[in-house]
């Protein structure tokens, strides 16, 4: 497994063992002060890295887009999201990573389109898939952080 994958791979369980003891109440709670919830960051997380890894290499997404698209940048949770929706992120969560990993190694990746997102807001030109993993490690790391906080406020 590529380094950068596999530190991908180890925040996602960190992240999932911080959250483990969490219903699907406190993973749904907006508290005071924020504009999202955990499971919002959760599925986030998931559809930040589709579009990043898949949709800018002009491939196919490993997961449903028609699910995860209100969770994009820009976006906050619109309604309460059921225990079977919770299950299927946290089951997306771990599993995306490895579907990122098996495409990765079999090199399926060539043409990249950079975000104007990105670029727009950090000034940062993603143009191949080692840049968007790469940039993907700081993201994750970000809402590790939210996440971390949020978990404090609902508990």
């Amino acid at each position: 497994m590529d380094s950068k994958i596999d530190k991908l791979k180890k925040v996602r369980h960190f992240i999932l063992a911080q959250i483990e003891d969490l219903n699907e109440n406190q993973l749904n709670k907006v508290p005071e002060g924020f504009n999202n919830n955990i499971a919002w960051n959760l599925a986030h997380l998931i559809c930040a890295q589709q579009a990043l890894c898949y949709l800018r290499a002009g491939l196919e997404p490993k997961l449903s887009m028609d699910f995860y698209t209100p969770f994009s940048t820009n976006t906050k949770p619109d309604r309460f999201l059921s225990l079977p929706e919770i299950q299927k992120i946290k089951a997306d969560f771990k599993e995306s990573i490895d579907f990122l990993n098996e495409d990765y190694s079999g090199s399926s990746y060539g043409a990249y389109t950079p975000s104007p997102n990105i670029l727009r807001v950090y000034d940062i030109e993603i143009q191949s898939i080692d840049e968007a993993i790469e940039f993907l490690l700081y993201h994750e790391g970000y809402h590790t952080g939210t996440i971390l906080a949020l978990t404090k406020l609902v508990k």
